[in-house]
Order: structure tokens, then C-alpha cells, then sequence
């Protein structure tokens, strides 16, 4: 998946928050995920259940990137 444009400035912050190597490791993982949003949702959910358990503040940035995915994920699912 393909940060859009828009999100340049999300991504940027969303780097400050969670450390360059994380989110690097993220930002490769969707791109390998041939743009399916239910995979590159899976990941992000998958992120933010890491900050959870080791008690860290879930970063804005993904929670809002969580959201926009779901949505994402939900047009799929409806032919849009």
C-alpha cells in the first residue's frame, strides 16, 4: 500500500511517536501487502494491540491510519 500524499505529514509524526525503525518496518510490511486493505488493516491492528500490551500510548496517527483502513476495507467489501 502506497502512502497517499495526503498522509505524508501523518506518516512523518506517526515516525516521531513510534521510533523510525518501527515504523519503517511497517511502512515495508504494507507496501509488501500488494495494496489489499484487509491485509495492511491486519497489520496496523496487529501494531496497535503491540502498543497496548507493553503499555504504550497508541500513536494518533495509527489509530486515525486504522480508521481510514477500515473504511477502506469496507468499500471492498461492498463493490465501491
Amino acid at each position: 500500500m502506497r502512502l497517499r500524499e495526503t498522509e505524508a505529514g501523518d506518516a512523518r509524526n506517526m515516525s516521531q511517536q513510534m521510533g523510525s525503525g518501527e515504523f519503517a518496518d511497517l511502512v515495508q510490511q504494507m507496501e509488501q501487502s500488494e495494496d489489499d486493505p484487509r491485509q495492511c488493516y491486519a497489520l496496523v491492528k496487529q501494531r496497535i494491540t503491540e502498543f497496548r500490551h507493553s503499555g504504550r500510548d497508541i500513536p494518533d496517527e495509527l489509530s486515525n491510519l486504522e480508521k481510514r483502513l477500515m473504511t477502506e476495507c469496507m468499500l471492498a467489501s461492498q463493490g465501491r
